[in-house]
């Protein structure tokens, strides 16, 4: 009997620590840039966001067009929810579910989008500064993304597309 191949394999000890790095400082920049303009910009979607960049950049998750494109559509359905049907874990849920039905059919799949609906529903943020802030956040997250395989020797040059 033989064992079945793993699903995925370790990353190098060096990937896995340039990775980590990267993610760690992609973070932190959205923490300063929030601090500087005393409002939150660092929020678990686009956390999960640098995971993807960072951890598989080469995935159509993790491409520009869809980490923007996608957050900013799941908001915009978030903000649509809301004013239909209210904040609740029930209106949460359709926005959710909702941003993943609009990221397919425009081809912006980007998974971690869809909490940021959840979290305009539950939260109710005001659209402005709400979406400019997102908009920033996620291009800071593209551009940190261009980094590792530009001055650190990624294996993947991020993005593999637009």
């Amino acid at each position: 009997m033989t064992t079945p191949p793993s699903a995925t394999t370790r990353p190098s000890l060096p990937h896995l620590l340039r990775a980590t790095a990267f993610a760690i400082g992609a973070l932190l920049l959205l923490v300063t840039v929030g601090v500087v303009l005393h409002q939150p910009l660092l929020i678990p979607p686009l956390a999960a966001s640098a995971a993807l960049v960072h951890g598989a950049p080469g995935l159509p998750l993790a491409q520009p067009r869809n980490l923007v494109g996608g957050h900013l559509m799941s908001a915009v359905i978030g903000f649509a929810t809301l004013a239909v049907a209210g904040s609740s874990a029930w209106a949460a849920a359709v926005a959710a579910g909702l941003a993943l039905g609009a990221m397919m059919l425009t081809h912006l799949s980007h998974s971690p989008a869809a909490a940021t609906a959840v979290i305009v529903v539950l939260q109710a943020p005001p659209p402005v500064p709400f979406l400019p802030l997102l908009a920033l956040g996620a291009c800071l997250l593209v551009a940190i993304g261009l980094l590792p395989g530009r001055i650190a020797g990624h294996p993947v040059r991020y993005p593999v597309s637009w």
